[in-house]
């Protein structure tokens, strides 16, 4: 009875045509750029100060195997919102293609809902102008078909850019660099205005409308200083409220000021600039959770937190005892630092070693809110509910990855990975061998061909979905 109890509280079950229904849950997907496995101190970095993102964690589900669905930025963030594999989409990479009006988007289901949806920080899905040069491909006119920005796709409003920015002051870099410095990898922050210029790119607000207010100072609470008014706009309008919050740091370049540097004092500038301005979005989390305690919300919100891919190549990231980076299908690549908090749901204070992926947040969130897919077409993420509460210890499907010339598949045991032709195939035992050193294939090939042929299926579902066939009818 006291299960059933909770169930009617939580998800809105049974309830009498006489009762007003309980509100539904608030939820909060976070996500970093470029953030190692080994870039929090609650996966036992005891270098880096992240002590609001260790709290969050103990208080949830540490996700020792989570998956970003590609080892680059912009795949990964249409894999969120689609519940997808972004090659279904032509999105094989950063920079690359747009988000598609005729796919169906986690906020376009939850503002029908009846949710307050906003996104916040990095896009990355596609341009905000046509007309004026921005970021990496805004004004250009051979990407005029990508022009894809947040309002089409279910979002209420928006405070965005294209693409990175600097982490700190992200409209300018310097004129000059000291030794140490430079524009690709990152510079401390600048001290005085005519030693500065036009970084080339602006946040957006809406259709041909540009931000010029408070963009000083760290990138990371210039994006928290938006959201926390709007949670508070969803509160007042008595809304539950869904955001995709997506912080740049601590992509390249990585800037930070001397407060942040001055964490770090024996290290050298390059950990300086880098361990500083994850230490400095480390706080904005916190203003975020504090905000929710102070509006009472917290318990009644789902916070999901991760990176959009392993570390980038040169800098001070770690994968830990992973193998390879950024760009790599190999564990180092894709998998990334992940929890989930939900007060009213899930039970904390534990770390669950099940493989789930950024995919899954789509089908996850409306099997919580009882909201069924309106279409056929496939989806490669599954509901990770009954996991996050260690309900389920098999996934029920392989997860698949595309990148580049290299292709992936991963079940709950092994990974076979190769070439998109599917040759000079690799196969991991990941339970046995998380860093990925011993291939086993020789050993074990009935496993590998098994993998190979269900792959081979996958395969053709995606190069379907490329062709249109998802879209038909129209949305």
């Amino acid at each position: 009875m006291k299960i059933l109890v909770q169930l009617i509280f939580v998800f809105g079950l049974g309830i009498s045509s006489c009762t007003e229904p309980p509100k539904r849950p608030n939820i909060i997907l976070v996500m970093t750029d470029d953030l190692g496995w080994y870039d929090v101190g609650f996966n036992g970095n005891t270098i880096v100060k992240t002590p609001w993102l260790d709290s969050l964690a103990s208080q949830g589900v540490i996700l020792d195997r989570f998956y970003s669905a590609s080892s680059v930025c912009s795949p990964t963030r249409a894999s969120v919102l689609t519940g997808r594999n972004p090659l279904r989409m032509h999105i094989p990479t950063a920079n690359s293609g747009h988000l598609k009006e005729e796919e169906i988007t986690l906020p376009e289901l939850l503002k029908k809902a009846g949710y307050a949806t906003g996104h916040f920080g990095k896009w990355h899905l596609g341009t905000f102008t046509r007309s004026i040069p921005d970021a990496n491909r805004g004004g250009q006119e051979k990407f005029h078909a990508d022009y894809s920005i947040p309002t089409q796709h279910g979002y209420d409003g928006y405070f965005s850019t294209e693409s990175k920015v600097p982490t700190f002051d992200p409209m300018l870099y310097p004129l000059t660099y000291d030794t140490g410095e430079s524009k690709r990898y990152g510079w401390k922050a600048i001290q005085y205005p005519d030693s500065a210029q036009a970084y080339g790119t602006a946040y957006w607000t809406g259709e041909n409308q540009k931000e010029t207010r408070n963009l000083k100072g760290d990138d990371s609470r210039i994006i928290m200083d938006r959201v926390l008014p709007f949670i508070e706009n969803a509160l007042q309008e008595n809304k539950p409220f869904f955001t995709t919050l997506w912080f740049h740091t601590p992509h390249l370049p990585v800037v930070s000021d001397s407060v942040h540097r001055g964490h770090y004092p024996q290290m050298n500038l390059a950990k300086q600039l880098y361990y500083g301005t994850i230490t400095a979005l480390d706080e904005q989390m916190g203003r975020l959770w504090q905000t929710l305690e102070a509006t009472g919300t917290e318990k009644e919100t789902i916070l999901f937190f991760c990176s959009d891919n392993g570390p980038e190549r040169e800098t001070p990231g770690s994968a830990g005892v992973f193998r390879e980076r950024k760009r790599s299908l190999h564990e180092g690549g894709v998998r990334v630092p992940a929890f989930a908090v939900w007060k009213n749901g899930l039970e904390g204070e534990k770390r669950v070693d099940f493989p789930m992926v950024t995919s899954d947040y789509l089908p996850t969130i409306l099997d919580i809110l009882d909201i069924p897919f309106p279409d056929q077409r496939p989806l490669d993420g599954t509901s990770v509910l009954k996991s996050l509460n260690r309900e389920e210890s098999q996934r029920p499907k392989p997860i698949g990855f595309i990148y580049g010339n290299q292709i992936s598949w991963v079940t709950n045991q092994y990974k076979l990975i190769g070439d998109q032709q599917l040759e000079n195939l690799e196969l991991y035992d990941l339970l046995l061998d998380p860093s990925e050193k011993e291939n086993v294939i020789r050993e074990y090939p009935k496993i590998a061909e098994q993998l190979k042929a269900d792959l081979s299926i996958w395969l053709n579902s995606v190069e379907n979905s490329k062709s249109g066939m998802d879209y038909t009818p129209a949305k």
